[in-house]
């Protein structure tokens, strides 16, 4: 039957009596969906919406696959790989965009697409709507239905599709920390585990989330002396019972990364509030705390970031200077290793994507509260509470 412009199909279950199945049981709807996947243009972006093998999952599925000319070169994976799939390779990005009913991809889409954005269009990716304004209106505009990886949840309150990205970001805010320490870099010029005879760098982590937790073990494991802060002591009694002994807790007040401040070398700023915009833990005046060359990674500058001195770097132009002080404020940092970042994402999204498709994304969100979530915008109006308060701007609850 035809539903809302999309073929539906009812699909019984071998065996199931017909008139069970008319009475709602053993039932499912599925829809045959026209999907895209765009190739990334914000800058330095390598990374790409779905792998080969996710594309033959969704084809194995009924649904029709348009991938971008090259999408996936960067990541590592040919146009002929995504042909073998079943995926349609099409040249542009407004062909993409023209004929999708779904366009999943990596990073919210920016300026240049937002003309090709339509009424009723799903989009399935990163969005951070709480840091970018110009991004949100032009989403509302657009009457699209936004479904934000960062909000979605699991049943333990997790956040699965934000997970990947961010144990790949903690880990590589330490490699790009100890390569901002070099002095060629514009740093101090200290290695960040030291040598035999000489005191390792000192690493301070603020928030024990994900990316905290992923930072303080990598640089851990490099044999830097490391402070981990949080707000929740449960977390932080966790973290003493399984991190490395070089890897102390404290528990984060302004007055104890103030104290911090003066002898660290290297700063990571991961704390995360889903959502919503992160909140400064490090002030323009706490910045001047820091001795010359010092170093400050923000990962959280996807929502805002937590230095108040932040603003979003690329991966061509990564650091700025503040007194003296480095500050790395790349938005995209997995997108520097793409292919890692690419089969960790895909492997995370594959089964949300699967379900948005083969139910279209009303009946997928009905059935999975922690999909609902996700839905940010929908219909010119924002229906994640976060977002609506981060603008001071109307919250209209999910109907489905």
């Amino acid at each position: 039957m035809q539903v809302g412009g999309k073929l539906l199909l009812l699909r019984r279950k071998r065996g199931a009596n017909p008139k069970e199945s008319e009475k709602g049981l053993q039932t499912k709807i599925y829809t045959t969906m026209k999907i895209g996947i765009p190739k990334e243009i914000k800058n330095n972006e390598n990374r790409v919406g779905a792998t080969p093998a996710g594309v033959k999952e969704l084809v194995a599925h009924g649904h029709e696959l348009y991938v971008q000319h090259t999408a996936g070169e960067g990541s590592g994976f040919s146009d002929e790989e995504y042909k073998a799939a079943g995926a349609q390779i099409l040249p542009t990005i407004e062909d993409i965009y023209g004929i999708a009913d779904m366009i999943i991809k990596v990073k919210e889409p920016i300026e240049p697409e937002y003309k090709l954005i339509r009424k009723g269009q799903v989009l399935f990716t990163y969005f951070h709507f709480a840091s970018e304004r110009a991004l949100l209106d032009a989403m509302l505009e657009s009457g699209a239905v936004c479904i934000a990886y960062e909000t979605v949840t699991d049943r333990d309150h997790r956040l699965p599709l934000l997970i990947p990205m961010s144990e790949v970001a903690g880990r590589m805010s330490i490699q790009e920390g100890a390569r901002f320490l070099e002095k060629p870099q514009g740093g101090r010029g200290v290695l960040l585990g030291g040598v035999p005879g000489v005191k390792p760098a000192k690493v301070l982590v603020l928030g024990a989330g994900v990316v905290g937790r992923n930072a303080a073990l990598m640089a851990a494991g490099l044999g830097a002396d490391v402070t981990i802060t949080d707000i929740s002591l449960p977390t932080l009694r966790h973290c003493a019972e399984v991190m490395p002994k070089n890897v102390k807790t404290l528990y984060s007040s302004r007055h104890n990364i103030e104290s911090e401040l003066p002898t660290t070398d290297l700063v990571i700023g991961s704390v995360l509030v889903p959502g919503a915009k992160a909140p400064h833990l490090v002030t323009a005046d706490m910045v001047k705390l820091m001795r010359k060359g010092s170093v400050m990674v923000d990962v959280a500058i996807d929502q805002g970031g937590c230095f108040e001195t932040s603003h979003p770097t690329t991966h061509s132009e990564p650091t700025f200077e503040v007194d003296g002080v480095l500050q790395y404020c790349v938005a995209n940092i997995p997108g520097a290793v793409p292919y890692t970042s690419t089969l960790a994402l895909t492997n995370a999204t594959m089964p949300y994507a699967l379900r948005l498709a083969d139910l279209g994304w009303e009946e997928a969100c009905r059935r999975d509260p922690g999909l609902a979530q996700g839905v940010n915008v929908v219909n010119g109006e924002i229906t994640y509470k976060a977002v609506a308060d981060a603008f001071d701007l109307p919250y209209h609850a999910l109907k489905l």
